[in-house]
């Protein structure tokens, strides 16, 4: 996980639709950025629907919500379709966004090692330095824990 204090690595990945977002594209806002390990899943769609539920309450307090996985763009499109989110989901299916953010790493699942994404949630303040970081976040939790950190 990277610290706070720091700028946050820029990127740019495509969204659900296949447009290109870059996270300066968002400068002057605070930015909720939320790494999940796979789209449909049970964890990740309770913390999706939940970020979906307060984004209003988000939007009103100056912030963007941005989603990221490892997921195509095709199977984004249908998680957003499914579930109604009104935010921005990008797919990272090469891990170097992941990567820089430092949210892969070994899991332990059924007694198995493997590899994956960390569920993480960064708060990205107006000039792009990270001032608060989470990681093994409770899915269904963060998204009310990231409202009341702005």
């Amino acid at each position: 996980m990277l610290d706070t204090g720091i700028k946050a690595p820029d990127f740019t990945l495509p969204d659900q639709n296949g447009e290109n977002h870059s996270l300066s594209d968002y400068a002057g806002q605070k930015v909720i950025l939320y790494f999940y390990p796979k789209d449909m899943t049970s964890g990740c769609s309770k913390q999706a629907c939940a970020f979906g539920e307060l984004y209003p309450h988000f939007r009103e307090k100056g912030a963007v919500v941005i989603g990221i996985s490892k997921d195509s763009v095709a199977s984004h499109k249908k998680f957003e379709e499914k579930y109604g989110l009104p935010f921005t989901i990008l797919s990272d299916t090469e891990k170097n966004v992941i990567q820089a953010y430092d949210v892969w790493k070994e899991k332990k699942t059924s007694g198995k090692i493997t590899m994956g994404v960390v569920r993480t949630t960064y708060l990205i303040d107006e000039n792009g330095i990270i001032i608060k970081a989470f990681d093994k976040v409770k899915a269904a939790d963060n998204p009310l824990q990231m409202l009341n950190e702005l």
